[in-house]
């Protein structure tokens, strides 16, 4: 007998639906976290996360690490220095290859919200044996790994959100 991945026959069927809904789940725990008790995003804690695992990224590489474009890597950048939580250091050669690095406040907000965070994710995990979650990690890297390759294979057009809701309009 399939399961209902095998074959979905609704939206609450589909592994991408199922990943969003436990993602908004534990995510709002994320977001009441980081908004209501250190005055950050969602967005700017992954900014700072990375710069603090990864200290002197240009915004480029950010943004690669980061998986979000450009303007809302820069966007995210821009607040965080306005909070002196991250500084931007400009480059020799040129000024315009700025490397980003947390700053002393930055990271003991770093300090004091990551294990808030990490208890998150065992509390999460702790729906699961040992076993249970050594096959989740190592799905989810097979996972990661096929969509990946997908990705790169696919011909498909580029998104353009603006454009898209005009198109929807017309053909409405």
């Amino acid at each position: 007998m399939a399961n209902r991945l095998d074959q979905p026959a609704t939206l609450d069927d589909l592994l991408l639906y199922r990943l969003a809904r436990l993602t908004a789940s534990a995510g709002s725990m994320v977001i009441r976290l980081c908004e209501g008790r250190f005055g950050i995003t969602r967005r700017e804690w992954r900014v700072m996360a990375l710069l603090a695992q990864h200290p002197g990224l240009m915004s480029s590489q950010l943004a690669e690490r980061a998986q979000l474009d450009r303007a809302r890597t820069s966007r995210a950048v821009t607040s965080l220095v306005a909070k002196q939580l991250i500084a931007r250091q400009a480059g020799q050669a040129d000024r315009r290859q700025a490397r980003l690095a947390v700053t002393p406040e930055g990271q003991l907000l770093y300090d004091e919200l990551f294990p808030l965070i990490c208890g998150i994710h065992h509390e999460l995990l702790g729906a699961l044996d040992a076993g249970q979650v050594d096959a989740l990690d190592q799905s989810l890297q097979r996972l990661q790994s096929r969509a990946e390759s997908m990705a790169a294979l696919a011909d498909l057009p580029k998104a353009d959100r603006r454009r898209g809701g005009r198109a929807r309009r017309a053909l409405g």
